[in-house]
């Protein structure tokens, strides 16, 4: 499976957020400054999250249809309330996780493309799943990231789609057709994965949702500077939007508050009604230091992560066999830095190797 090589090429504990964080406390082995991990012996010691959250330590996600200033939104609202903005990740995230300092080639980041997901959304070697079920496991690594920053620093996240509203465009593919009928099965796959993976993260404290018409949506694609994205057909935004307000929006309010606005609003306002927000309901309100233990040794640990959406399962859109397989391991260790762990290649510059 892709995702198996996924596992076995991202270093354990890997993370895109930075070492310097304007809240960050000193506490024992809580900081990536330190280039330490957190563990049984810092709870031990002492270390709790608890002391550390405060009214704005919480993940609050920006939701809605293409096209509509959600990035935008999502970080003046991060600047307005002294929280981490983390834009919606792409199909190279990670490699910011990695800290490459150049996106690696397509193989080894899912062997997926959007910008032919738009052009071609029926190609016939399964793209259009394959870029799903990768989108999602980002989301999902991405999520993880924001977690660890919230559990670690107290400092909460603006994000820009979350995994659990991640479904709604697998239900417009779905419906347009362009998961090829021959291999349904994929539906069946993501919800497998979905339900076995999610069921380990707390939903965001918050979701703003932006309510725009589908057809308004079109017109913003048509004014795109991408124009792969001008000929988005209607019944797929529509597609988008009905999932979101027939299915996404009514299971997430039992678990976390919602905002809606009709179109982009002022963030003074969206900052305002958030004020105004109890937070009374959800279950981050049954967490404890014990808990919040056991999600940040998970969150920390990206390859952990990544086996919650790892089901041993063929479908032809994603399966890599055994011989591909190997190639690509063998292709990735080939790049430079990448034959030994981080720290020990000395064909970038790594020295004193021997003293690690």
């Amino acid at each position: 499976m892709a995702l198996r090589v996924f596992r076995r090429l991202v270093p354990p504990g890997a993370a895109v957020l930075g070492a310097e964080c304007p809240v960050q406390k000193a506490c024992v082995h809580s900081s990536s400054a330190r280039s330490l991990q957190y563990g049984w012996l810092a709870y031990v010691l002492g270390e709790r999250t608890t002391p550390r959250l405060k009214h704005y330590s919480k993940i609050i996600s920006v939701d809605g249809n293409l096209a509509l200033g959600k990035g935008a939104l999502a970080q003046k609202l991060a600047d307005k309330l002294g929280m981490l903005y983390m834009p919606e990740p792409d199909t190279f995230y990670i490699d910011k996780m990695t800290g490459e300092k150049q996106p690696l080639p397509v193989k080894f980041n899912g062997m997926c493309s959007l910008e032919k997901f738009y052009l071609e959304p029926n190609a016939a070697d399964g793209n259009s799943y394959r870029l799903q079920v990768w989108m999602y496991l980002m989301r999902l690594l991405q999520y993880s990231d924001a977690i660890e920053h919230l559990l670690t620093t107290g400092q909460g996240v603006v994000l820009e789609r979350s995994p659990f509203s991640d479904f709604v465009f697998l239900e417009a593919m779905s419906k347009q057709g362009y998961i090829r009928k021959e291999c349904e099965s994929s539906v069946q796959h993501y919800n497998e994965i979905k339900g076995l993976s999610l069921g380990e993260f707390l939903p965001p404290h918050l979701v703003v949702y932006l309510d725009v018409p589908a057809d308004e949506v079109l017109k913003k694609l048509k004014q795109s500077s991408k124009s792969y994205l001008h000929n988005v057909p209607l019944p797929y935004l529509k597609g988008i939007e009905d999932s979101y307000k027939k299915t996404f929006l009514p299971q997430i309010r039992e678990t976390s508050e919602v905002l809606t606005y009709d179109g982009t609003q002022d963030v003074e306002k969206v900052a305002e009604d958030i004020e105004y927000l109890k937070f009374e309901k959800g279950p981050w309100l049954e967490q404890d230091d014990v808990s919040y233990h056991h999600l940040r040794t998970l969150v920390e640990d990206k390859r952990a992560v990544v086996s919650l959406a790892s089901i041993p399962k063929f479908l032809p859109e994603i399966t890599v066999g055994a011989h591909d397989y190997d190639e690509l391991y063998y292709a990735y260790r080939s790049l430079l830095g990448k034959k030994y762990a981080p720290g020990y290649n000395a064909d970038v510059g790594d020295k004193l190797i021997w003293l690690k």
